[in-house]
């Protein structure tokens, strides 16, 4: 085996695995991949409600479990990540912020860090269903729902992630 370099990117090394020079090990990759699946699915409804005949979303977030177990390659998992997103651009409300939380669940195989982005869009499609008024709070429940099913082995980790990029996620990480 070579020397192991420390990463030099502009990424998050914890967010980058071992084997490319960060510190991430496959079991938080894996268990952060389960997580956003689980953020996707919560508020998959949105979009099937709308738009019943496509289920690229859907299938996204299955290949996302199935990244997450082993089961397919991150190359597979990519193009599902495509394919959602794709979908997403097809949608519009609440439905359009589901599709996207299911193409950043099944791209977390690819780049780690994008936990976040299923996490994120999965709080703006509830907030989109929500009526105005209740938006703020509904979002809040959403994001503590999330917080509640992070497993111990990647807590630390993803409430780190949310504290510095939080920003970048329209402040949405306030629960």
């Amino acid at each position: 085996m070579g020397k192991r370099t420390s990463y030099t990117g502009r990424r998050n090394p914890q967010f980058v695995t071992v084997r490319r020079g960060g510190t991430l090990d496959d079991p938080q990759h894996r268990l952060l991949a389960a997580w956003a699946a689980d953020c996707a699915e919560h508020v998959l409804d949105y979009f099937d409600s709308q738009y019943s005949d496509d289920d690229r979303p859907r299938r996204a977030i299955e290949q996302a479990r199935a990244w997450s177990r082993g089961e397919i390659s991150m190359i597979q998992a990519r193009e599902a990540a495509y394919a959602a997103h794709d979908a997403a651009k097809a949608a519009t409300g609440a439905a359009r912020e589901a599709a996207r939380a299911a193409g950043h669940a099944v791209a977390t195989a690819h780049m780690a860090d994008h936990e976040l982005g299923a996490a994120a869009y999965a709080i703006r499609a509830v907030r989109a269903a929500s009526p105005a008024g209740t938006r703020e709070e509904a979002g809040r429940s959403e994001c503590q729902w999330q917080r509640e099913r992070l497993p111990e082995a990647i807590r630390a980790l993803v409430l780190s992630d949310e504290n510095l990029r939080n920003h970048k996620f329209w402040s949405l990480f306030k629960c």
